[in-house]
């Protein structure tokens, strides 16, 4: 019995094997598209995932401002924040926001699936949102991916 063949593979930042994919955004629902972009960027899809590393791939997302919310979403759902002032709590509904500005309703949607740790915040930075079909990351050839083949 060769007992080498039993060992658990945990990757590390040199063996990670990080590729750049490419997301179309338009006429997709925006927590199906985040939670697939979360699991893309995490890693999960992965056989040699390891929870400690960032084992993810690189995601470019692009027609942000084309994806679409269920229900009464549009209208009813609000983003919270705060200016740091007193009484500075400000909303915006994402009917605002895909007009203001259209990547960062995929951009929370998408970082409020990762873990909220230092490691968390490393793999948010791995998300590139765009509002059109343009990107600037063409020298990386991101390989496009169709999110109905991501389980």
């Amino acid at each position: 019995m060769d007992t080498q063949s039993y060992k658990t593979v945990s990757a590390n930042r040199a063996t990670v094997n990080k590729q750049w994919v490419l997301i179309d955004a338009e006429n997709e629902v925006l927590g199906r598209l985040a939670s697939k972009a979360a699991k893309i960027i995490r890693g999960k899809n992965k056989t040699e995932f390891t929870p400690h590393v960032d084992c993810g791939d690189n995601v470019i997302v692009i027609n942000a401002e084309k994806v679409k919310l269920t229900g009464n979403k549009m209208t009813e759902k609000e983003y919270v924040r705060h200016t740091g002032y007193p009484g500075g709590q400000r909303f915006a509904t994402p009917k605002e926001l895909l007009v203001r500005k259209p990547e960062a309703v995929v951009k929370m949607a998408v970082r409020g699936m990762l873990p909220k740790t230092k490691l968390g915040n490393a793999i948010a930075k791995n998300l590139f949102v765009y509002a059109g079909a343009e990107h600037p990351h063409s020298a990386q050839q991101p390989k496009e991916i169709k999110l109905n083949s991501i389980k």
